[in-house]
């Protein structure tokens, strides 16, 4: 269960690269379910701030499960919708950890939960270290899909390595431009 990868067509650092982003996404699929868990245990369905938080963990997910699309695949179209989408969990999963640990007291008032206070401020402490956790693992995220699309540039579509020359493609046209503009 799981993507495959397709090791010969890339190099070795490319492929571990790849599994360490899917191990990656693996993870930030559980701690995201592991955080919806936890606040549906918090019975938050009355609040409306309970929602926006569940639907903060099911657009992680749906980060995570992109990502996984976008490395199998070589459209630009869903690493370009994976990057955003892991930007701005990552920018709210971030803001939410430091609310949840500085105002436990007044985040709670805000959830209406029918927990009593000490349990509902473990449970809602151990929701704000999962999404610490999301936050710092969506960074990761972000930096192993750039070396991914990278390493996918240089190897190029059929596996030949890019040129790396300096060269200017189209000189003889710049020779008709007047004195000024030749370089």
């Amino acid at each position: 269960m799981g993507l495959s990868i397709e090791s010969e067509s890339m190099s070795q650092k490319h492929y571990h690269i790849h599994k360490l982003f899917l191990f990656c996404n693996y993870i930030l699929l559980g701690a995201a379910s592991s955080c919806i868990f936890l606040t549906l245990s918090l019975r938050l369905f009355p609040s409306l701030c309970g929602f926006f938080l569940i639907l903060l963990h099911a657009f992680t997910i749906a980060g995570a499960v992109s990502g996984c699309a976008a490395v199998s695949g070589d459209a630009n179209r869903w690493y370009s919708a994976h990057m955003v989408a892991t930007v701005l969990t990552a920018i709210f999963q971030g803001s939410i950890s430091v609310l949840i640990f500085t105002r436990t007291g007044d985040f709670l008032m805000q959830l209406n939960s029918y927990v009593r206070e000490d349990d509902a401020s473990v449970i809602l402490k151990l929701g704000g270290g999962l999404a610490a956790l999301i936050f710092c693992l969506e960074w990761v995220v972000l930096t192993l899909a750039f070396f991914l699309k990278y390493y996918s540039y240089v190897e190029g579509s059929d596996g030949v390595a890019a040129r790396r020359t300096a060269k200017v493609q189209g000189q003889d046209d710049l020779k008709d431009w007047p004195w000024p503009f030749q370089v």
